[in-house]
């Protein structure tokens, strides 16, 4: 532990001879391909298959009919149909599914299956659907997917006793955000001989799926069998179903393996995206800068179905504050049913879009208390002892001044913009001589929630194996842990290692043939699944000890020998949450929760309202380093999509309608447009954590984004609410 040990997936990936999901082939295997509907909202009134099914090389096409069991799934609540059974609520919604023999075969029949629809009003704007009584209904009880009130002392008026003597407004619009994965959705589905189906899936977790694949294919589970396939990226777009159930249908029709594999266009539409979102913030103070009270209202347009709403709309009310003192507090955090495209979990999950609300309140508080941007953070910084807005008490070290303090020290970039073309705003497009570029400076803080919260039963599962093999030991390690590109596989190799001194370990490849191991997400892996392998290796050791007691003339390897193969699977849970009270939002809802801050050079043109991001620094806890190189790789990758929703990244989105379903036209960040990033990783150890880790993959996406907000409003004194900027929010202001 500690080291930077290598990726057994390193060399692979980067030489292109690593097997992702998409890569996977059997000889007789067919071609899946869906029929998606191209409205935001209709009823269906008729599906012709006739013409499909007459195409030589078609195998099947399946409809809603054609669902053996449940006909709906979903994350949290299973209100989205496998098939569209009488109407479509996005676009892209899935009608129908073929298979055959060649994958163009499959695409041309599903263009010839012909849907009869009655278009219908699309109710798009998230406001209207949760406070229009005249709104069209959109969810199966209405279009308020949750409400959550957060509410702490009283919030004073102007005029009365203890109100606040300086107060700033503001209003802030985060657009939708797309994981942008390089992997799209693809699978194997291969038909058993019991009558089930083993499915080799990229997926986030293989046991949730399970869960919802096999009551839709009316089969037990120990029916449905899930393997990890190659992942390439995941942020949270692959924890809900997309071609799962769709691939395992066809193989169970046809008796043949079934492979499908989206296309970059259709990923759009076969995914969750980050949740959009339309923020109204009120924060007051004492003219020192003293924090009185925060008044939010948060609405999260979570699209067409449930999905994980629920969940980001708790964690941005919860977090709806950031990691400041307030004593009174008045949030409304509300997640909406639309005809937009579903919206479920990206990293950051719900805190990103609080984040950039509550951090632009802070410089505009800072400009009007006359105060340094950083010193009104620090004066209102929460520290260890510190009351969350649910009430919960931050139980472990939370340095947040002196990680402020530490990073304004840090020293900035030299000199003006750069003359070098290659380093303006513009680039190598030469779209500027350095004429109309300024420079600005701006600071973000981030706080976010580790592991799932609000009393989710979250465990995770290891089976760990120790034996001799070629005369030497060797240890197995066994979990259903998503491997996505974290660096997951060597971490639990790294622990087996430490605990049992074995420097032969192999991790097996996840599957549900062991007990789950959750999500890989709400930077969790490291703790849940790297305290059951933790503690799957202690009891192996213990057993080992045992018999060495017993057996002292023995050396380990005799032991192993003699007595072994010794096997141990633990479960490992970490210390239990609560859910919030629906009406004050109290209640210790998190297992622990992480800091990260960052501080943005930016060189704007802004004639051309061209950004350029000089450079990113940041200050992050992670209680502790267990493995740097993997850590600092996270922190550079969550700052980069961190850079990408204040800049670039938007699905756009119009009357239901998505405008940009390509890399094309939805830009992500390619390394010239990432800056050179200056460090400081702390190690302040969670003593509830196991070896004091604290998660570290989503904080630098919160900070980042205000961090390079901020820093074009210095430089342009615009104040820009909304993200991402686009040139003309600048150029034509």
């Amino acid at each position: 532990m500690g080291a930077s040990a290598p990726r057994p997936d390193g060399t692979l990936k980067v030489t292109g001879e690593f097997a992702y999901s998409s890569d996977l082939y059997l000889a007789d295997m067919l071609w899946g391909a869906t029929v998606r509907s191209p409205h935001p909202s209709a009823w269906i009134r008729a599906i012709d298959v006739s013409a499909a099914l007459a195409m030589p090389g078609v195998h099947a096409v399946l409809t809603h009919e054609d669902v053996p069991g449940r006909k709906f799934y979903g994350l949290e609540h299973k209100d989205q149909p496998v098939l569209a059974i009488d109407q479509v609520r996005y676009q892209g919604e899935a009608v129908a599914i073929v298979a055959a023999g060649h994958p163009e075969t499959a695409r041309r029949a599903a263009a010839a299956v012909r849907v009869e629809y009655e278009i219908r009003e699309a109710v798009t704007d998230a406001r209207r659907a949760l406070f229009d009584p005249e709104s069209p209904q959109v969810g199966p009880g209405g279009n308020v997917v949750r409400h959550q009130p957060v509410r702490v002392g009283r919030i004073a008026e102007a005029g009365t006793p203890g109100a606040a003597e300086v107060v700033v407004t503001g209003e802030y619009e985060v657009g939708m955000q797309d994981q942008a994965f390089l992997g799209p959705e693809s699978g194997l589905a291969v038909p058993a001989e019991d009558g089930g189906v083993d499915l080799y899936i990229a997926t986030q977790w293989l046991h949730v799926d399970q869960d919802q694949i096999a009551p839709c294919l009316d089969l037990p589970k120990d029916k449905v069998r899930l393997a990890l396939a190659g992942v390439g990226g995941a942020f949270g777009a692959r924890e809900d179903l997309s071609m799962q159930i769709h691939a395992a249908l066809l193989a169970l029709r046809t008796g043949r393996p079934v492979k499908m594999v989206y296309g970059r266009e259709e990923s759009f539409f076969g995914h969750v995206h980050r949740h959009p979102a339309r923020m109204r913030y009120e924060h007051g103070a004492t003219r020192d800068g003293r924090l009185v009270h925060v008044r939010a209202e948060i609405v999260l347009d979570g699209g067409a179905y449930c999905s994980s709403s629920p969940a980001v709309v708790g964690n941005a009310a919860s977090l709806g504050v950031g990691p400041y003192e307030v004593p009174n507090i008045e949030i409304d955090a509300y997640g909406a049913y639309t005809n937009n495209p579903p919206c479920g979990a990206m990293r950051g999950f719900g805190a990103v879009q609080a984040c950039y609300a509550y951090e632009s309140q802070m410089d505009r508080l800072a400009e009007a208390c006359g105060i340094d941007p950083v010193e009104i953070r620090v004066r209102n910084a929460v520290s260890q002892g510190s009351r969350l807005a649910t009430g919960q008490v931050i139980d472990s070290p939370a340095p947040l001044a002196g990680m402020l303090r530490e990073l304004a020290a840090m020293p900035l970039p030299a000199g003006e913009p750069s003359s070098d073309l290659r380093s303006l705003p513009g680039g190598v497009a030469q779209t500027t001589h350095g004429e109309g570029v300024r420079r600005g400076v701006g600071y973000g803080v981030g706080i976010k929630n580790i592991c799932f919260s609000e009393g989710f039963d979250d465990y995770s599962t290891a089976r760990v194996k120790i034996e001799l093999l070629g005369g030497a030991l060797h240890v197995q390690v066994h979990t259903a842990a998503a491997e996505v590109g974290q660096g997951l596989v060597t971490l639990q190799a790294q622990i087996a290692r430490t605990e049992l001194g074995v420097e032969r370990v192999t991790v097996a490849p996840a599957d549900t043939s062991v007990g789950s191991a959750g999500s890989s997400s709400a930077s969790r892996q490291s703790y849940v699944t790297g305290g059951a392998v933790k503690t799957a290796c202690e009891a192996v050791r213990e057993r080992l000890d045992k018999l060495r007691a017993e057996h002292a003339e023995l050396t380990r390897e005799e032991l192993v020998e003699r007595f072994g193969p010794i096997e141990e699977t633990r479960e490992y849970r970490h210390r239990p949450t609560y859910p919030m009270d629906p009406v004050t939002g109290q209640g210790d809802s998190h297992t622990q929760l992480a800091l990260c801050v960052h501080r943005a050079v930016v060189d704007v043109d802004v004639e051309l309202g061209l950004v350029k991001v000089v450079e990113l620094a940041a200050v992050q806890d992670v209680g502790k380093i267990l493995n740097p190189v993997a850590l600092e790789g996270q922190i550079h990758g969550g700052s980069a999509q961190g850079l990408g929703l204040a800049l670039m990244e938007e699905i756009q989105v119009r009357d239901g309608r998505v405008l940009n379903p390509s890399f094309t036209d939805y830009l992500i960040p390619t390394i010239l447009d990432m800056p050179p990033m200056r460090l400081s990783i702390l190690e302040n150890p969670d003593p509830a954590a196991p070896y004091g880790l604290r998660g570290a993959g989503e904080p630098p996406t919160l900070s980042s984004t205000p961090a390079i907000v901020a820093a074009v409003r210095a430089a342009t004194g615009l104040p820009l609410a909304r993200i991402p900027l686009r040139p003309q929010d600048i150029a034509l202001a």
